[in-house]
């Protein structure tokens, strides 16, 4: 549901706290019964008839969980300070952008207790903890969908190779029956094949204006560029520096979104297992017709065990994030099939426990 904004918690960046509501698709969307539970839980601990969730974005108010069916009202009586009793913490982005609010309302006046509002915020905390969960989960859904996709389509070009050319073979003058019935086989048994692909494909057209990769020649650099401002809050809080150390243009025909996500996985990583007060490394590479971009860091390192298992879904690694960051065990899955979508390939490097990582992005040129 939508309403007119309450005019508070709003990020002095605005277009990247936009861009992050975006990325977590709760904005122009109907309520969800899935944070159904946590308002709840905030009416239940304060005793009041009126709780809500609600996000904050282009203007508006969006309500994605109410208790006590009174969302317009109490947002317009909070802007005219008509509520006996209001009580609201905002829900923050593990990088520190505000996104919106969790609140709970009476129109009768109420003591409030400290303990109550800490309750409140670890409340706010499962949201962005939702959130996060639900947002990893579909880019790597999405990401592997693609590189399926991606993969039936390539697989197109061979097969109907196979298809004329069986059909060549049984026009051939001369041939004997059975090397006519066995190209006959071929063939049919190949356009089958066809069929088969293009019905998954035809499929995923429905799902997606294109799940091919949206080629344009890009500037790795000015993507580097963006991922780090984009970062920003999450450097500030630990201190940390991302030194880029290119100092020309690094151009590549790639998808600029899909590469932007690897290279935003892989700094949001080397911020998550470093220290306060690190410094990221970002340097490249040019050899034939690739381009190598490299991701250092000085954090907690990765054991030869986690090396074979860094790329696997859900694997358990040693490695433990240094301010107690949620790690989902899916961004490198992600970055690995948006990346291999590209016919590139990432990996990564590590001396060891403590010794800090490095991980690397391959890509063809063109």
């Amino acid at each position: 549901m939508q309403y007119e904004k309450a005019e508070h918690d709003i990020s002095s960046d605005e277009a990247l706290r936009l861009k992050k509501l975006d990325n977590f698709e709760i904005l122009n969307t109907p309520a969800e019964s899935a944070f159904d539970q946590i308002s709840q839980l905030a009416a239940d601990i304060f005793d009041l008839p009126f709780a809500g969730i609600c996000f904050q974005g282009n203007g508006y108010s969006f309500v994605k969980s109410e208790v006590g069916g009174a969302a317009l009202e109490i947002i317009q009586d909070l802007n005219r300070a008509r509520l006996a009793f209001f009580a609201s913490v905002p829900i923050v982005s593990p990088d520190g952008y505000h996104l919106g609010m969790i609140y709970v309302a009476d129109t009768k006046s109420k003591p409030i207790e400290e303990r109550h509002l800490k309750m409140l915020q670890h409340l706010a905390g499962m949201v962005v903890e939702k959130l996060e969960s639900r947002m990893a989960i579909r880019r790597t859904l999405r990401a592997y969908d693609d590189r399926l996709h991606v993969l039936v389509h390539d697989l197109k070009n061979p097969m109907t190779t196979i298809t004329l050319q069986s059909e060549l073979l049984g026009r051939i003058p001369g041939i004997d029956d059975k090397t006519s019935l066995i190209s006959g086989k071929i063939n049919a048994q190949s356009k089958k094949m066809i069929d088969n692909l293009n019905g998954i494909l035809s499929a995923a057209r429905k799902e997606a204006t294109s799940f091919k990769p949206q080629k344009d020649k890009i500037d790795l650099r000015q993507v580097l560029e963006r991922v780090k401002k984009e970062s920003a809050l999450s450097l500030e809080r630990k201190n940390q520096t991302v030194l880029i150390d290119i100092q020309e243009p690094v151009e590549v025909f790639a998808d600029r979104d899909k590469i932007a996500m690897v290279f935003s996985q892989l700094i949001d990583n080397a911020i998550k297992f470093s220290p306060t007060g690190n410094e990221i490394f970002i340097t490249h590479q040019i050899t034939d017709n690739e381009v190598t971009i490299s991701i250092k860091d000085n954090g907690v390192g990765l054991t030869q065990n986690d090396l074979e298992k860094v790329f696997l879904k859900f694997a358990k690694l040693s490695s433990v994030s240094t301010n107690g960051e949620n790690s989902y065990g899916l961004g490198l899955i992600t970055a690995n099939a948006l990346v291999e979508i590209h016919k590139g390939k990432l990996w990564a490097e590590s001396n060891g426990k403590d010794l800090g990582a490095t991980f690397y992005v391959t890509l063809p040129i063109k």
